[in-house]
């Protein structure tokens, strides 16, 4: 059995269209989706509807869908000097979303356990204490222990950095960072997903797949989105 973890789709149609169609070919039995959906890319509408149109498929809330259903003015006037970027691409995505898009992003749950032929696996978006935790490549292994430790799961699985990573940790828990879909900040900015395989004993292994996809044409997409900041915010996809 296969299942495929994907998170940090961010409004990439073309980056999620290119993984899906990985992920297919792969033959995954079932699609697990960490969160952040829609805000930052250039299709917001289109990646919410897609996501919710897989069969077979579990999905909890980011933390930029959090600040889609919660916009308000005073959050973009707080949030801007921080990070303008994605403060402009919030505004202009909250504008474009519908309404009952957004809906479906504030009715996803924080984080959700799933059984997968026996083995229990929490979705959690940055760590299973708070939707916008790091866990970085060279986060301590104590600083990951303190945030899994209330953990009902021995595997967990998490976005939120746009960076693949892992950890096996002396408590026994796995945590896996599935890497990000529609912004990656790996060197190459490509796609990234998990591929879990799960053996017939029970046994099961990981794999972190990159999927080429034209990078610069999104960048150019998304240089002339309506927004001030719009040719700073495509810089990120290069």
């Amino acid at each position: 059995m296969k299942i495929a973890c994907i998170s940090d789709i961010h409004g990439n149609k073309l980056a999620l269209d290119n993984v899906l169609d990985d992920i297919k070919k792969e033959g995954a039995d079932k699609i697990l989706v960490l969160g952040d959906l829609a805000m930052g890319g250039y299709d917001p509408n289109y990646t919410i509807e897609k996501i919710f149109s897989i069969e077979n498929v579990e999905i909890i809330q980011g933390n930029t869908d959090k600040l889609i259903v919660n916009y308000s003015d005073e959050m973009y006037n707080s949030m801007y000097p921080k990070n303008p970027l994605m403060a402009g691409a919030l505004k202009l995505d909250v504008v474009e979303i519908k309404n009952e898009n957004k809906e479906l992003l504030k009715n996803l749950p924080e984080n959700k356990m799933v059984d997968i032929e026996g083995i229990k696996i929490l979705m959690a978006h940055g760590s299973p204490r708070k939707q916008d935790e790091n866990i970085f490549p060279d986060a301590p292994i104590n600083e990951v222990e303190e945030m899994v430790k209330n953990s009902p799961c021995d595997l967990i699985f998490v976005g939120h950095t746009h960076i693949p990573c892992g950890f096996s940790l002396e408590s026994g828990k796995t945590v896996v960072n599935v890497g990000s879909v529609g912004r990656s900040m790996t060197k190459d900015k490509m796609p990234i997903y998990l591929l879990m395989t799960v053996n017939s004993d029970g046994s099961f292994s990981f794999e972190h797949k990159k999927v080429k996809y034209d990078n610069k044409k999104v960048a150019e997409i998304i240089k002339n989105r309506n927004f001030k900041e719009s040719l700073d915010f495509s810089k990120l996809y290069l």
